[in-house]
């Protein structure tokens, strides 16, 4: 089951079936979405990927998915979860452009990290990160994480995977 997390500004919390407008808008803005995953999604494809959030992840339990809310708005997403690409817990978050800029990001990875070495008890917690993404990357290396290895992807780009050991 999905915990509540707290953060000096952050409220991460399970989605609602309210949230798919804000969910929707938030992995369509080209934004973030360019961060995320392998190429852009339709619409219908991150409609989709909502309701799977609620008939499989959180019906079956698989993983945490938070909404992430700063003043009582949808302004990220966020997960931890085992992912064969590191053979361990993996974070995944993202802000919208809104909230970039402001240290909200780091901290969310740390409420992250502290949900995975703490409640999970994990030893290490790993970060996959487009080689591009020298904000993410520079925000994960502040909070510990150190660089382990590249991932060549077949479209010729370079994922980076981080890892924090506890």
């Amino acid at each position: 089951m999905t915990p509540t997390l707290r953060t000096e500004r952050l409220l991460l919390e399970p989605y609602a079936p309210e949230d798919e407008e804000d969910f929707v808008a938030l992995f369509q803005d080209t934004d973030v979405s360019r961060w995320m995953g392998d190429e852009p999604s339709t619409e219908a494809e991150d409609r989709a990927l909502f309701g799977r959030v609620f008939t499989k992840v959180y019906a079956q339990d698989l993983f945490a998915v938070w909404a992430v809310r700063r003043d009582g708005e949808l302004v990220g997403h966020a997960e931890i979860k085992r992912t064969e690409a590191v053979d361990g817990h993996e974070i995944i978050y993202a802000l919208a452009p809104a909230a970039w800029g402001i240290g909200l990001g780091t901290e969310l990875a740390r409420a992250l990290l502290d949900h995975g070495f703490g409640t999970l008890g994990l030893s290490e917690v790993h970060a996959t990160v487009a080689a591009e993404n020298t904000a993410s990357l520079t925000l994960l290396e502040r909070i510990g994480f150190e660089h382990t290895r590249d991932i060549d992807e077949d479209d010729g780009s370079t994922t980076r995977v981080l890892t924090r050991r506890r």
